[in-house]
C-alpha cells in the first residue's frame, strides 16, 4: 500500500584511496522474494495511494443535538452518569491534544484502516 518506490535497488561501498581518490564498489542488490530485481523500477503496491494533504474542517459553533437535549427525555438510570461524563470528558480532552494518524501519516493511518477491515472481515 502506498506509491511506487525509488527504485534503488543496490548498495554501494566508498573505498577511500591513498593518494585522495575513491572508489565506489556496488557490494549488494536488492531482490524481491520471487527474485526480481528493483533496481531502477521499484517495487509498485498492490494498494496505490495518492500524496494527499489533509486539512481540518472548522468546528462548528452548535453542538449536536442529543435526546439528553431534549424535554421529556428518559433517563439512564445509571447512578455513576457524572463520573462517566467526566471520564469521557477527560478521553476526549487528551484525543484533541495530540494529532491525528491521519495528519501525520495518511499512508500508515489508510494501512492501518485495511488491516481492522480485514479482521472484521475474518470474523
Amino acid at each position: 500500500m502506498g506509491h511506487t518506490t525509488f527504485g534503488k535497488g543496490s548498495v554501494q561501498t566508498i573505498l577511500p584511496m591513498y593518494n585522495g581518490a575513491a572508489l565506489k564498489l556496488t557490494t549488494a542488490r536488492y531482490y524481491t522474494p520471487s527474485g526480481r530485481s528493483i533496481q531502477a523500477e521499484g517495487i509498485v503496491p498492490d494498494i496505490k495511494l495518492e500524496n494527499v494533504k489533509l486539512a481540518e474542517v472548522e468546528a462548528s459553533p452548535f453542538e449536536p443535538l442529543k435526546e439528553a437535549n431534549l424535554s421529556r427525555h428518559l433517563e439512564n438510570g445509571d447512578d455513576n452518569k457524572k463520573e462517566a461524563q467526566d471520564k469521557e470528558a477527560d478521553a476526549t480532552a487528551a484525543a484533541k491534544q495530540e494529532e491525528p494518524l491521519a495528519k501525520k501519516d495518511y499512508q500508515l493511518y489508510e494501512a492501518l484502516n485495511l488491516l481492522k477491515g480485514l479482521e472484521i472481515l475474518q470474523r
